[in-house]
């Protein structure tokens, strides 16, 4: 099948055709979400705290990164992959950023997601300027959560709706494609949607943005339940289904009933 592109995605605001993003970590269920008809996977840097159990996205390093987009790019498809730039991939200079940037799509991504508005514009200038895709990220940026005090919604104050506003336009105005809007209050969400001529998509903004994206471990239930963030809809109960697997496995071994018959091999019959 024909490999979706950026285009196409901006092409989907314009249309009025809602976006569906995934994350993805692995090539096993990139190509489950592949098949499904997922259109964005996306290789984000919360692989640290749901494969890695990680407090923050902090410690993700380049090397995870590239790690993981190169098995999710495997089993791709036709999906766009957007990957993840990792905290300190791209902060530290404008020449580091470039570089981790065309090692993520060496790897196999479509195109890479960075954090901040205002502040990340000139990164992400400079970034497009080499052709590279860029989407953005604003509102509660989990790269930020010492600055925050936390994952906390972002948006609350005049002031801070105010400067989402300013962050959002830089970064369309920078070159980016597309712009998550992570944990912001519905209504202010639907404003830079409206502002914006590139596609937002929601993680905790509500139902007026271009599109949402989840985390599929929360998504499919296998977060525990104390660390499923409120906005999230599980669509499945991985947990319990993967427990209950476990525990029948355990007692058919204990009890001689696995393996069966028809899971064992037999030594062939010797002729002569």
């Amino acid at each position: 099948m024909k490999k979706i592109t950026v285009p196409e995605i901006l092409a989907m605001k314009a249309g009025g055709i809602k976006i569906p993003v995934l994350t993805a970590y692995d090539y096993t269920m990139a190509t489950i979400l592949s098949r499904a008809g997922v259109p964005v996977l996306l290789v984000g840097d919360s692989v640290g705290m749901v494969s890695a159990g990680y407090e923050t996205t902090l410690p993700v390093s380049m090397r995870d990164m590239l790690y993981h987009t190169r098995s999710v790019a495997r089993g791709a498809g036709p999906a766009l992959v957007v990957a993840d730039m990792c905290f300190g991939s791209y902060q530290c200079s404008l020449p580091g950023a470039v570089k981790n940037a065309v090692r993520l799509l060496k790897a196999g991504a479509g195109a890479v997601k960075l954090e901040g508005g205002v502040s990340a514009a000139h990164i992400i200038k400079a970034v497009t300027n080499m052709d590279i895709p860029v989407m953005g990220h604003i509102g509660l940026t989990p790269q930020s959560v010492h600055r925050m005090g936390g994952f906390k919604v972002q948006g609350k104050s005049e002031s801070s709706r105010k400067a989402l506003l300013e962050d959002a336009e830089a970064v369309e105005r920078a070159g980016a494609f597309a712009l998550v809007i992570e944990g912001v209050p519905e209504d202010l969400a639907g404003e830079i949607t409206a502002a914006l001529t590139i596609p937002s998509i929601g993680i905790g903004a509500g139902p007026l943005c271009d599109g949402q994206v989840l985390v599929i471990n929360d998504m499919i239930g296998l977060t525990a339940s104390d660390k499923t963030p409120s906005f999230v809809k599980k669509y499945l109960d991985m947990n319990s289904l993967v427990t209950e697997a476990a525990r029948s496995f355990m007692d058919e071994v204990r009890s001689s009933a696995f393996p069966a018959e028809e899971h064992t091999y037999k030594q062939g019959r010797r002729e002569g």
